[in-house]
């Protein structure tokens, strides 16, 4: 029975990543028919060029970024939740994504009163130089704390020191922004606000390439999560405990690191998703666990880039306004209903 309806639920799960695409490629601020935009996606027919580059160089790329950036902050926020058995455990806990800001802060604060040019005046180049940045403040801090991870056995310790080094991030960039000049300060603040749009063309292909490799090797980590669910059981069933945390805090930080790098730090997908998965599957299974948290990140974040840019809005609203919105509620709804369950059983 429960197999059964487990099947249903990822047959569900599907159909709306597939639904939300094409929902991304028609709807926006220009109005597409379907047939159209099959067409553009066909290569067949003849439509006009600038409905071909809207569905293409626009609307494609982003809801593509959307889906794979949103699967892999999903899993990540599965591992770190499993790894602190900490149900506030997201992508972001142990400051990589702090990390990922004080790399681009570095970059577009003081591009502007060193060199002079503002970051955001560099178009192709300065989108680059923002990736790289990210990319570097994140995998510094990963270093930092996989290090740490190797000389301090307890969870709650690293979970302590990986905040304590996102406030470090956070006053050094407040520094930063002291001394910056106006045009590099609105340029970072609208890298925070997270965006599936930034990314396009030769760079969406790469971020999605990557996102491709990484995201099925983390699926070499399930056995190892599950082991680690089972407290002293662990050890005595022949795995490695610092080895296999220090494998999925490098997992979970990289997947974090390369979302960051390109789409800015996309907040409350990674905690929300594993809730909601684990609510609606009922079990602590990782081998289900997964593949479910990866379909449903990928489906929320096309739903979440949908509500962005529905028509009447000018342009499009910030990721984070809409992912917090979605994602807080989700959050909160599964904790109440965990809160009555345990109340019941008592």
């Amino acid at each position: 029975m429960g197999r059964g309806r487990n099947t249903i639920w990822m047959f569900f799960i599907t159909v709306s990543i597939v639904v939300f695409l094409l929902l991304n490629m028609l709807l926006g601020s220009v109005s597409i028919p379907f047939s159209s935009v099959w067409n553009v996606l066909t290569g067949s027919g003849d439509e006009p060029v600038a409905w071909q580059n809207i569905i293409l160089k626009s609307r494609l790329p982003q809801a593509l970024t959307a889906l794979v950036a949103g699967a892999g902050l999903s899993i990540s926020g599965l591992q770190m939740q499993t790894i602190f058995r900490n149900p506030l455990a997201g992508p972001s806990v142990l400051g990589i994504s702090s990390g990922a800001s004080l790399g681009v802060a570095f970059v577009v604060l003081l591009s502007g009163k060193l060199g002079g040019v503002a970051l955001s005046r560099l178009g192709f180049i300065g989108e680059v130089a923002l990736s790289v940045a990210a990319i570097a403040g994140a995998l510094s801090v990963m270093g930092l704390i996989v290090f740490a991870s190797r000389k301090i056995r307890g969870s709650v310790t690293l979970l302590i020191i990986g905040v304590m080094i996102g406030y470090i991030a956070n006053a050094v960039i407040g520094v930063l922004k002291f001394f910056s000049v106006e045009e590099d300060i609105k340029a970072y603040v609208i890298w925070g606000l997270g965006s599936f749009a930034r990314v396009s063309g030769n760079q969406m292909m790469l971020f999605v390439t990557i996102m491709a490799v990484i995201i099925p090797l983390s699926f070499l980590l399930i056995k190892s999560l599950n082991l680690l669910m089972l407290d002293g059981y662990a050890r005595n069933l022949g795995l490695n405990i610092n080895r296999a945390r220090v494998w999925v805090i490098t997992c979970s930080g990289v997947l974090t690191a390369i979302v960051t790098a390109y789409c800015g730090p996309i907040i409350f997908l990674g905690l929300a998703v594993p809730h909601l998965c684990r609510a609606i599957f009922q079990t602590s299974d990782h081998r289900i666990l997964m593949p479910t948290s990866m379909l449903v990140g990928a489906s929320l974040a096309l739903l979440c880039n949908l509500i962005a840019r529905l028509p009447g809005f000018e342009g499009a609203l910030p990721v984070n306004s809409v992912t917090a919105l979605v994602g807080a509620p989700v959050v909160a709804s599964v904790l109440f209903g965990k809160r009555k369950r345990n109340e019941v059983e008592i």
